[in-house]
């Protein structure tokens, strides 16, 4: 028998155990030591019934994912799991599996398999394999629409989302929510169906019935809605149909031809790829292992805009009461009215509770003055997006924060370093750069100076797990990782507008390729004005004559400052609804007539190659440069900081799923039309392309010279 896996007797009750921490995750070892200890229970004439539980903190939390690209790569043989689960579902005796924590993926299929299923009050279940590009493939799709229903099944198989326990209850998922100790109440249950027939999943059709082809088309609109290009959804919908029209093994290979697909897919390998870059972005190398983070229990923001105010509310999302200062009543007033609208918005739509809301808001404190400061463990400033404004603020908090506390900046691209420069504490300063709207985006950019201290970096880091978030370390460096890369990419939509295309063409092309809105969408809810005031500051850092976008500076001069003033790049109704604008595509003309510059029809494919390759382009120069630690942190940056589809990977990723030989010379016609300043190769692009190397393959390399 599998170590993995041990029984042991409560009497007439066989409990199966799965142990292989910290998850349990489906690995090898694992079914076959399942069916081995089902066997022998089964053969054993004291055992009546069987429960099938969990060590430690869950029952099955999926499979190993590291095991589906060692599949792919032809380093392991498929593994099928459905023979394992058959032979459980075939046992003679009562098979009750005990669900804890988590049964995800395969845990939950491994649930579906026997015979009666409980659960405690706090657990989970659900198929989240769409998320990782896959379907269920060991008769998920199969088993649960017998168990819950089509609809159920599909929503749970093609959206991913998993269940609390009174839904998997009222649904049929589960038998019995349990309430007390897991292992002797269902023991007690195992006990009272020993009378009862065993009850295959596999053989109940009765909830299948009620399927019609209205269900399947509707699931089809949402997911294209939803995942855009997504090709899991559909693939999961199109096996959970399979279900209400063939038999059960039938079903089970048309289940695992889909799997089989999507597993090879790049959207797969994509997702994957995202799945375990999220998890590196934490490791810092050189970070000596027994630095302890600071604890942070109270917060402090200046400033009560949309950022402060957001970030406020990331704090007290977590728990933590935080202080709010502005330096007028109307403009602290304003700010807390957001937060909460913002709240009340998120009651209304059923997500928070009044109780919870009010609590959240008794741990924001808004005020005019510092008191209380002194009291912080982090104070983090958001005011306006300038050096001075920025290096006064940070004096004055030296003066009053105590020792210990982390002086953090919220800024988007100015020096950490000069800001700390303002203090007589430049190991206590560090960037922490939230995306905008900050209790949303999941992204933290945490930026490091040269004289940030390990600890700093080490709280900074953790703060950012605490608020959960996404927290990627960043060099200091104009724009860091995020807008550093961001410029090129806007740059290039500028351009495109000026040289011939339509602000729709430019918005369309981007969304089309899977960004959540267009380059000038983005400008516009950003702020054009937040972009102007970014490039007034960055302009000691241009080279002189080398081309800068004209019309945007121009859209800043009219006052045309986006969403906010209702006309920008678009101009929007009062639900912020774009729509095309005469007046700005009179100014882009008349603008690029003034210049000198060639109006011409512009292709979909340019529109999208010379921004997407232009953002992989400087980020190539951040990897070089070491602002980014690794290719993989700037994909999460970019996925969890600007809406990069996830089922592309990232920008580094997906370019290595186009070659970076082709993006290289994709590129140097870039730079031969519109000159080496603006599109000279990143050096390392150069190096990977000729060596048949890819970014992924490069941190690979680091990793193992780093360690």
């Amino acid at each position: 028998m599998s170590e993995l896996v041990r029984w042991s007797k409560q009497g007439d009750v066989a409990v199966v155990t799965i142990d292989n921490p910290p998850v349990n995750a489906i690995g090898p070892g694992v079914p076959e030591g399942m069916e081995t200890a089902i066997h022998a229970a089964e053969a054993d004439p004291q055992v009546r019934a069987i429960v099938v539980m969990g060590a430690g903190a869950t029952f099955i939390a999926g499979a190993d994912i590291r095991e589906f690209g060692k599949i792919v790569s032809g380093e392991r043989p498929p593994l099928s799991l459905l023979p394992f689960l058959l032979a459980i579902e075939d046992c003679e005796k009562p098979v009750v599996m005990a669900i804890h924590g988590q049964a995800l993926g395969g845990g939950l299929e491994t649930a579906m398999a026997g015979h009666y299923r409980v659960m405690t009050a706090n657990a989970q279940v659900g198929q989240p394999e769409v998320k990782l590009g896959l379907i269920p493939g060991a008769g998920g799709t199969q088993r649960l629409p017998r168990l819950a229903g089509v609809m159920k099944a599909l929503e749970m198989c093609a959206a991913g989302e998993p269940v609390n326990a009174q839904a998997a209850f009222s649904a049929g998922i589960v038998d019995r929510i349990i309430d007390g100790d897991l292992l002797e109440e269902s023991v007690a249950f195992a006990r009272e169906v020993i009378n009862k027939p065993v009850r295959k999943t596999r053989e109940r059709n009765g909830k299948l019935a009620g399927a019609f082809p209205a269900m399947f088309s509707m699931a089809r609109e949402q997911a294209r809605k939803k995942g855009r290009e997504m090709k899991a959804p559909l693939a999961a919908i199109d096996a959970v149909e399979a279900a209400t029209q063939l038999p059960f093994e039938e079903g089970c290979k048309r289940e695992a031809e889909l799997f089989t697909q999507c597993l090879h897919s790049t959207e797969s390998k994509a997702l994957i790829h995202i799945f375990f870059s999220e998890r590196a972005v934490g490791k810092i190398p050189g970070l000596p292992k027994d630095v302890k983070p600071a604890e942070i229990r109270r917060a402090a923001v200046i400033g009560a805009g949309t950022m402060g105010g957001g970030i406020a509310m990331t704090y007290a999302n977590a728990g933590i009461p935080v202080i709010v200062k502005e330096t007028a009543q109307e403009a602290l007033d304003h700010g807390m009215a957001i937060i909460r609208n913002n709240y009340a918005k998120t009651v209304s739509k059923g997500r928070l509770t009044q109780a919870v809301m009010d609590q959240r808001m008794s741990l924001i404190a808004p005020q005019l003055t510092y008191e209380g400061f002194e009291q912080a463990d982090i104070i983090t400033e958001a005011v306006f997006e300038k050096m001075s404004v920025k290096k006064q603020v940070f004096a004055e908090l030296d003066k009053i924060a105590k020792p210990g506390a982390i002086l953090a900046s919220n800024t988007s691209t100015l020096d950490i370093d000069e800001i700390a420069s303002a203090t007589n504490r430049p190991d206590m300063v560090i960037g922490t750069h939230f995306f905008s709207p900050a209790n949303v985006m999941k992204l933290l950019e945490v930026v490091r100076g040269k004289a940030s201290g390990n600890e700093t970096i080490a709280s900074a880091m953790a703060l950012g797990k605490k608020l959960k978030k996404v927290a990627v370390l960043a060099r200091n460096a104009h724009g860091f990782i995020g807008n550093r890369m961001v410029e090129p990419y806007l740059r290039e939509a500028y351009f495109l507008v000026e040289e011939g295309a339509t602000v729709e063409q430019v918005n369309q092309a981007l969304y089309d390729f899977g960004m959540p809105m267009g380059p000038l969408a983005m400008d516009d809810l950003a702020g054009i004005d937040i972009g102007y005031h970014i490039r007034q500051e960055a302009s000691r850092f241009q080279k002189a004559g080398v081309r800068q976008p004209l019309v945007a500076d121009k859209l800043f001069e009219r006052g045309r400052y986006g969403q906010k003033a209702g006309r920008g790049w678009s101009k929007y109704d009062e639900n912020r609804t774009p729509s095309a604008d005469e007046e700005t595509a009179e100014l882009i003309e008349q603008t690029a007539r003034e210049a000198g510059i060639e109006r011409r029809p512009v292709s979909t494919e340019e529109i999208t190659e010379r921004c997407i390759y232009a953002l992989i382009n400087e980020g190539a120069k951040v990897l070089a440069e070491g602002i980014a630690l690794r290719a993989a942190d700037i994909d999460i940056v970019y996925i969890y900081g600007y809406g990069f589809p996830a089922w592309r990977g990232g920008p580094m990723f997906y370019a290595d799923t186009v070659g970076l030989k082709k993006v290289l010379s994709r590129i140097e016609e870039f730079e031969a039309r519109h000159g080496a300043e603006l599109w000279s190769p990143a050096p390392l692009l150069r190096e990977l392309a000729a060596a048949g190397e890819t970014f992924e393959a490069y941190d690979k390399r680091q990793e193992r010279t780093k360690a």
